[in-house]
């Protein structure tokens, strides 16, 4: 009997201790708000990461309007400036680090792409207010003058996309091949990577070729 009322109590007293030590580390757990923004980085083959530039050949496919490229280019900068940070403390690997630097410079890419056709859409209107006498001649130039200068920005984006696109691509590759070295790898990941490689230097996964 008294066994039976000694178990009971020690029962009650770890209950009694556990609820307000549950409570305590409840409040130590950091809320959504201030958790560390990083998206989770591209778990794709560097075979598929041309797949985007589908989107830039396929003028049927829907865009995504500018503002909402803007958006997501604003956070794909943070979190590339974030991963390297990471890579730095030791907490994420530099390979992921590197797939959020070239997700931002292709949403740059996109974004300006976007704008191009923004402002060829802002052409095709000036000139039907202007044929309508709604719009001057001068905003029609004003109008051409903004689609010559997005026009200029979109190739320079894109030439920038495709050198971050080889220069992943290299550092792969040399991965790869010191990964086989080790025995950490098979030769297909190398052909694989030096095929990757081989198709951007001829400009075959190049956007608009």
């Amino acid at each position: 009997m008294p066994r039976r009322i000694l178990t009971q109590w020690l029962v009650t007293l770890t209950t009694v201790v556990a609820l307000p030590l549950s409570s305590l580390l409840a409040q130590e757990l950091p809320k959504s708000d201030d958790s560390f923004e990083v998206e989770p980085p591209l778990l794709v083959p560097l075979s598929e990461l041309g797949g985007a530039d589908e989107s830039r050949k396929g003028g049927s496919q829907a865009q995504p309007d500018v503002a909402t490229l803007e958006q997501r280019l604003a956070r794909a900068k943070k979190n590339a400036a974030s991963s390297e940070r990471l890579v730095k403390m030791g907490v994420l690997a530099k390979v992921e680090a590197e797939q959020e630097t070239l997700r931002a410079v292709r949403l740059e890419s996109e974004l300006a792409n976007a704008q191009w056709i923004a402002a060829q859409t802002q052409v095709s209107l000036q000139q039907t207010r202007n044929a309508a006498g709604q719009a001057s001649k001068a905003d029609v130039d004003a109008a051409l003058e903004i689609l010559a200068r997005a026009s200029a920005a979109a190739q320079t984006a894109e030439e920038n996309y495709h050198q971050a696109q080889l220069e992943t691509a290299a550092r792969n590759l040399s991965r790869q091949r010191q990964l086989l070295a080790l025995g950490s790898a098979h030769k297909s990941d190398v052909a694989r990577a030096e095929e990757k490689l081989d198709r951007l230097q001829r400009g075959d996964e190049r956007p608009g070729n």
